[in-house]
């Protein structure tokens, strides 16, 4: 579908708009009615296409961005780019997928780990601790880790809910990927207590820091988180 128009796509997205899928979706605070599924089928269907996804990206519909995010090439995006679009994502679903898909994929993605992180907006660092996360599980080295648990001490219980949830998840992450720092991280879940009555499906589990590493730890080892 290489030479498809913005103006093509967002009408078969128009196609696509499920009003149930909506009002789901924005209990959630994402305001698009195109089912997910859907969505990503649009987006095998027109492949990597870098300027059509900053075409949809521009018309700042959330459907047409999520799109774009799954029809562009993460490491063409520069730097200031990337920051710019992460001030503009408007709802929890495109800061998820613009970080997850796109941000870790491209050569900026440290930089702006370390610049988001410090942001004052606690959306923009909620999407650094994001990267800090994602960093403790797969390459720690150079991270201050102790530190790190000093910042989520001080700071994680006040924090905004997006903020909240991303020094939670780097807290879990260190508790489980870091043996030598478990016992203070379950610590100090149990303390802050954050997350700790989030309502979560049988068979999943729970965002509850010292509950998350426990179960991920008996997962790897078949013993307790000790």
């Amino acid at each position: 579908m290489a030479g498809t128009t913005v103006a093509e796509v967002m009408a078969e997205l128009a196609e696509l708009e499920d009003p149930r899928a909506r009002a789901v979706n924005e209990r959630h605070g994402d305001d698009h009615g195109v089912i997910l599924g859907k969505l990503r089928a649009l987006a095998k269907r027109l492949k990597t296409q870098q300027e059509l996804a900053r075409g949809l990206w521009d018309t700042q519909d959330t459907a047409a961005r999520l799109l774009a995010l799954l029809i562009c090439r993460p490491k063409a995006f520069e730097r200031d780019e990337l920051d710019a679009m992460l001030r503009e994502a408007r709802t929890p679903k495109v800061h998820d997928w613009l970080v997850n898909y796109v941000v870790k994929k491209n050569p900026h993605s440290e930089e702006l780990r370390s610049a988001w992180s410090a942001d004052p907006d606690p959306v923009v660092a909620g999407a650094g601790w994001a990267l800090t996360a994602e960093r403790v599980a797969k390459k720690p080295e150079g991270l201050d880790l102790p530190a790190l648990l000093d910042a989520i001490e001080a700071d994680m219980k006040d924090a905004p809910d997006r903020l909240q949830w991303a020094m939670n998840h780097c807290l879990a992450q260190i508790g489980i990927e870091h043996a030598e720092h478990r016992a203070r991280a379950v610590a100090i879940g149990e303390r802050l207590e954050v997350l700790k009555d989030y309502p979560t499906p049988p068979g999943c589990t729970s965002p509850y820091a010292p509950a998350w590493i426990e179960e991920m730890v008996r997962r790897r080892h078949g013993g307790p988180a000790a």
